[in-house]
């Protein structure tokens, strides 16, 4: 009896059981897809979703942006309630979209609205990559080119933050004529005098990139982002040549003149603190 309750301890740790690992709270932990390393979420929460090893950017969902820059309770939304048809008749396109809106608690791939960051004013429109992919659609397009217009009106700066696949394919050429229109929008916002900056981050392509993301007054980006046009297989196969490794990525596009500068998110709201103060101690943007 006694020699059984002083017997020796078991050399391994044994295997939890199904019901153990289910006390586990979901979505307690996160994994780096670059450096594969586990990190509580709550940790990743404090370092604005970059991770402490190997600095790589996880995305954000607009609202985590909304409140990782502006001021507290100072953000008012724009047009919240638009939302998305399905003028094509695309099969199986609103059962998607209605999905989406479940899912991520938004009705659009992009928010829209103004509020002040460390006291300064601006409009702000926060592409989110979850709803479609943060593909660009009609309802996309009017949200974006809306609130360029609003910031003409209200004189004050807009910040376009832009996370996308392009064009979204259920809408075909509607969506395709939304890159007309954003860029028509920023023309005359360019022409009464407003400042636009861009902030391209992962990923930033398709038609997205090729109108309102590259027309900042700034032209900006985050570490890592995927940022172009086509991807790398077409290209590949349209030039038959062998693309660099860090093609279509920020650093690469900051290399050959086509981004203004690479900020770290750690950076990001003193670096559009100063450009706001700067912009204001010039003069209005009326």
């Amino acid at each position: 009896m006694l020699g059984n309750f002083f017997g020796k301890k078991k050399r391994y740790a044994t295997i939890p059981r199904e019901e153990a690992k289910q006390d586990i709270p979901e979505g307690l932990m996160k994994k780096c897809p670059q450096c594969k390393q586990i990190f509580y979420r709550k940790e990743l929460d404090n370092q604005l979703q970059v991770c402490p090893n190997c600095g790589h950017h996880h995305q954000l969902s607009s609202w985590e942006r909304i409140e990782m820059l502006f001021d507290q309770d100072s953000f008012a939304e724009w047009d919240k309630d638009m939302i998305s048809t399905n003028p094509l008749e695309f099969p199986g396109y609103q059962e998607k979209l209605e999905k989406d809106r479940l899912k991520t608690q938004i009705n659009e791939a992009v928010v829209t609205g103004k509020g002040t960051i460390n006291g300064y004013e601006t409009a702000v429109a926060v592409m989110d990559a979850r709803f479609r992919m943060g593909s660009m659609g009609s309802v996309v397009g009017e949200k974006i080119a809306r609130a360029v217009e609003y910031a003409k009106g209200e004189g004050i700066p807009i910040i376009i933050f832009t996370a996308s696949g392009g064009a979204r394919m259920q809408e075909g050429v509607l969506s395709l004529m939304q890159m007309t229109k954003t860029s028509v929008a920023l023309e005359r916002f360019s022409r009464a005098g407003g400042l636009m900056i861009s902030i391209m981050t992962h990923p930033t392509t398709g038609g997205v990139s090729a109108s309102f993301a590259s027309l900042g007054d700034y032209n900006f980006a985050e570490p890592g982002a995927l940022i172009g046009f086509a991807g790398r297989r077409i290209i590949e196969q349209t030039i038959r040549e062998k693309l660099p490794d860090d093609f279509q990525s920020a650093e690469f596009l900051l290399k050959h003149g086509q981004l203004d500068q690479v900020i770290h998110r750690h950076d990001l709201k003193n670096t559009l603190t100063t450009i706001l103060d700067i912009h204001q101690s010039g003069g209005d943007t009326e």
